[in-house]
């Protein structure tokens, strides 16, 4: 009885081994500290880059003034091509105020005669974005949907 209290002694003074079950403990979590931090960084560089697209697209627009659809399809390739959006992610559209109407419509000739009538084109950018840690069951896939309005006339 006295040597396996003594046996037990010893065992509780030996610390070999301890570091192995210290790291299993500790390297989880620093795992998923890693990984959530590198895809929340990967989450906001998405959105910088969409809004770097949605300027672009701003400054075009400006530049060159589309007049017609044809031209708004040109400046949607170039921003479709610049930040890499499948086709059909990018929308320009015409949009009118009628005097100092709220909102904007699509067709101007549902302004009155006489309407101070304003200009606009309005951008729209979406994507979405899955994170690694939604196959863990973390989560969801992020969605952006950024849009501008530019006033041209």
């Amino acid at each position: 009885m006295i040597s396996r209290m003594f046996n037990f002694a010893r065992m509780r003074r030996d610390e070999n081994g301890s570091v192995v079950v210290e790291t299993a403990i500790v390297l989880p979590v620093l795992i998923m500290m890693m990984l959530g931090g590198f895809e929340a960084s990967r989450i906001v560089s998405r959105e910088n880059e969409l809004q770097i697209a949605i300027a672009e697209a701003a400054a075009i627009v400006l530049a060159a003034i589309p007049e017609d659809q044809a031209d708004l399809d040109a400046v949607e390739l170039i921003i479709e091509s610049s930040t890499g959006l499948p086709a059909g992610k990018v929308r320009l559209q015409k949009r009118y105020r009628c005097n100092a109407d709220a909102t904007l419509t699509l067709d101007i000739t549902t302004c009155p005669t006489g309407a101070v009538i304003s200009e606009f084109i309005h951008l729209n950018v979406w994507d979405s974005y899955t994170p690694l840690w939604t196959k863990f069951g973390i989560g969801k896939t992020v969605d952006y949907d950024i849009r501008r309005r530019i006033q041209i006339s």
